[in-house]
């Protein structure tokens, strides 16, 4: 079976996840938790919305600035408290537009979640690449 837009948006926010150093991806929910040494920074898909995309992800630089964005969901309780982002594209939407902004908000995340020397690590390669 042919995957549709939205998955294949998911297929490779996941291996871009997958490309940063010591990640991993569990199931979780619907969906599949991407991990740096076990603890998570994005929530990727839906595996029960083929045509839809949900990432969320944690913004401490960027969370404020983002919230008037249409394909960003407003967040509530603990998700606002801690600056956790829900981004949705619903089936008329093109995730592969904001393709290189999604990767962006994955690597902040991660920095965010990841053991400091990694997330150094990480930074660097954003600023040269």
């Amino acid at each position: 079976m042919q995957q549709t837009l939205h998955q294949r948006a998911e297929a490779e926010l996941i291996a871009y996840g997958l490309s940063l150093p010591e990640t991993d991806v569990i199931p979780w929910l619907a969906a599949h938790y991407v991990r740096v040494k076990g603890k998570g920074f994005a929530v990727v898909g839906d595996r029960g919305q083929a045509d839809e995309l949900k990432l969320v992800v944690k913004l401490p630089v960027s969370y404020e600035m983002i919230q008037h964005l249409p394909f960003v969901r407003e967040s509530v309780g603990w998700h606002r408290q801690h600056q956790w982002a829900i981004i949705h594209f619903g089936p008329d939407d093109d995730p592969f537009g904001e393709m290189e902004t999604l990767k962006g908000w994955m690597r902040q995340s991660y920095v965010a979640m990841a053991p400091k020397k990694l997330g150094r690590l990480v930074e660097g390669l954003g600023a040269r690449g």
